[in-house]
């Protein structure tokens, strides 16, 4: 089976919901908090996730960075 990616599902809920839903699907994948309009590194890494954060909820799908 092939590694999930992407979690379309998660835009709009709760930033912290989110992040612990990714980790019990992905335990290898790290988390990453970040506040909406941030700027970020643009090196891809596939154990990484960025949840994009606007009053506390998640505004972009989150997805392997």
């Amino acid at each position: 089976m092939e590694a999930k990616s992407a979690w379309p599902e998660l835009t709009g809920k709760p930033a912290e919901k989110a992040r612990e839903q990714i980790q019990a699907q992905c335990p290898e994948i790290v988390v990453h908090m970040v506040p909406e309009g941030s700027m970020v590194t643009m090196d891809f890494n596939e154990q990484r996730v960025r949840l994009f954060v606007k009053d506390g909820k998640v505004v972009r799908e989150p997805r392997r960075c």
